[in-house]
C-alpha cells in the first residue's frame, strides 16, 4: 500500500513552514470538528487531517514522509507500540486551541541532525569510464572546536529558562466554543528548548557549529554516468547544537567528448570513408579509449554500415565486470566535384558495370519491409 500524502490531506506544499501547516490544520479542524459538523464523512475527514497534522508537526515523522515512508503505517515506525494516529494529541490541541494543559511534550532538544550537502564534479569520458580519484574542497558546517557543540562559552553552561521553568512550554486558561480550556504553547523565551545560553561561545555564537573549508579525497568508481550521485556518509553538514552530520553527495557531470557519444555503456562514433575505399575495402586506424585499434572495412561497404568492436565501451558499473561495445558508423563520402580525368574514369566504370542509365530499385528491409510493402500493409 503506497504511503499517504499527508501534505495533500492538509492542502499545503511540501516545503510548507510549521506555521503554514498549523494554520492549514486550524482552518480544516474548525470546519470538520464533530461539534461543528456531526456527519460521518466529516468525522472521517477530521481524523485524517488530524493524523496528517500530528505527522507533519513532528520533525522526525515529517522526515520519514519526505523520504517516502509512512510513520503511521503498521510496522512503519515513528509511533511507538501502535499508539495510533492520536498519540500526539498535545500537538493537535496546540494547533487547534494553542495546546492541551497537562499533556505537554516537554522541552525540545537543542541538538538536531545536520543537512546533506551536494557537490558537482565534472569528468571527461575516460575518467568516467575507468574511474579516478579527486581531491575536493568543500565548505560545510563542522563541529565547533571551542565548545564542541555545547554552544556555551568556556566555563559556562546553559541555564534553565525562567519563563517556562525548563518545560519548554507556557500555559494559559482561555474560553472557546467548547468551554474553558487550559492550553499550552511553545515558550517564546527559549523557543521550546527549556534552557537559555546566557554566555554563548565566541566562535560559533551558540550554534555549536562553524563554517569550515576542508579537503576530501573522493574515489570515483569505473563506469559512472552523467547525473549519478555518489554518497559519502557523514561528510555533510553538522547539525545545530553539534548534531550528527548529514551525508555528502557528489553528482557526476560528464563533459562531451569530441569523437565519441555515449549510450549507456556503449560508445558510438562516425568515420568518413572515401567512395573508392568503401568499394575496394581497406583498413583504418581509430584511437579508442584503450589506444589505437585497427578497423577492417570490407570491399563493397555501404554508407551507414556499423562495425562493432566488442568490449571497447564503458565498464559496467552495476555488474562490476564486463564492458559495453564501441560502434563505428561508416559514412561513405561521394565526391561532389571531379576533374576531367576522374569523370572519364567514372563513366568508363559505369559502362563496364552497365550502369550508364541508372534505374531505381526498390529494396525490402529484412525486418519490416520496404516503402511499398509498408504502404500495402497499411491499406490492408
Amino acid at each position: 500500500m503506497p504511503p499517504r500524502d499527508y501534505y495533500a490531506l492538509l492542502g499545503v506544499r511540501r516545503d510548507a513552514s510549521p506555521d503554514e501547516i498549523k494554520k492549514a490544520y486550524r482552518k480544516l479542524a474548525r470546519q470538520l470538528h464533530p461539534d461543528v459538523n456531526p456527519s460521518e464523512e466529516a468525522q472521517e475527514r477530521f481524523k485524517e487531517v488530524t493524523a496528517a497534522y500530528e505527522v507533519l508537526s513532528d520533525p522526525q515523522k515529517r522526515e520519514i514522509v519526505d523520504l517516502g515512508g509512512d510513520p503511521l503505517a503498521p510496522g512503519g515506525g515513528g509511533m511507538g507500540g501502535g499508539a495510533g494516529p492520536f498519540a500526539g494529541f498535545a500537538d493537535i490541541m496546540d494547533a487547534f486551541f494553542g495546546g492541551a494543559g497537562g499533556m505537554g511534550r516537554g522541552p525540545r532538544s537543542r541538538v538536531r541532525p545536520g543537512a546533506d550537502a551536494l557537490l558537482h564534479l565534472e569528468l571527461d569520458l575516460a575518467e568516467a569510464a575507468f574511474g579516478t580519484t579527486r581531491e575536493l574542497t568543500i565548505d560545510t558546517a563542522v563541529l565547533c572546536g571551542v565548545c564542541h557543540g555545547a554552544g556555551t562559552a568556556p566555563g559556562t553552561h546553559p541555564e534553565t529558562c525562567g519563563t517556562c521553568g525548563g518545560r519548554g512550554e507556557v500555559q494559559s486558561v482561555q474560553r472557546s466554543f467548547l468551554g474553558q480550556l487550559v492550553t499550552s504553547r511553545t515558550c517564546p523565551e527559549c523557543a521550546g528548548v527549556g534552557t537559555r545560553i546566557r554566555h554563548p561561545c565566541p566562535d560559533c555564537a551558540g550554534e555549536g557549529r562553524v563554517r569550515s573549508r576542508r579537503t576530501l579525497t573522493v574515489k570515483i568508481p569505473p563506469g559512472v554516468s552523467n547525473g549519478l550521485r555518489i554518497r559519502h556518509s557523514g561528510e555533510g553538514e553538522v547539525g545545530p547544537g553539534g548534531g550528527p552530520p548529514g551525508d555528502l553527495y557528489v553528482e557526476i557531470h560528464e563533459r562531451p567528448h569530441p569523437v565519441f557519444t555515449r549510450d549507456g555503456d556503449d560508445l558510438h562514433c562516425h568515420f568518413a570513408l572515401p567512395m573508392t575505399a568503401a568499394a575496394l575495402g581497406t583498413t583504418v586506424k581509430l584511437e579508442t579509449l584503450d589506444g589505437e585499434e585497427t578497423v577492417d572495412v570490407a570491399a563493397g561497404t555501404q554508407s551507414g554500415t556499423v562495425v562493432t568492436l566488442r568490449g571497447r565501451g564503458v565498464p559496467h558499473l552495476s555488474r562490476g565486470v564486463g564492458r559495453g561495445d564501441l560502434h563505428v558508423h561508416l559514412d561513405v563520402e561521394t565526391p561532389t566535384r571531379v576533374d576531367g580525368d576522374q569523370e572519364r574514369l567514372l563513366r568508363e566504370l559505369a559502362r563496364l558495370r552497365g550502369e550508364e542509365h541508372a534505374e531505381i530499385t526498390v529494396t525490402t528491409a529484412s525486418n519490416n519491409g520496404g516503402l511499398f510493402s509498408r504502404l500495402r500493409d497499411a491499406f490492408k
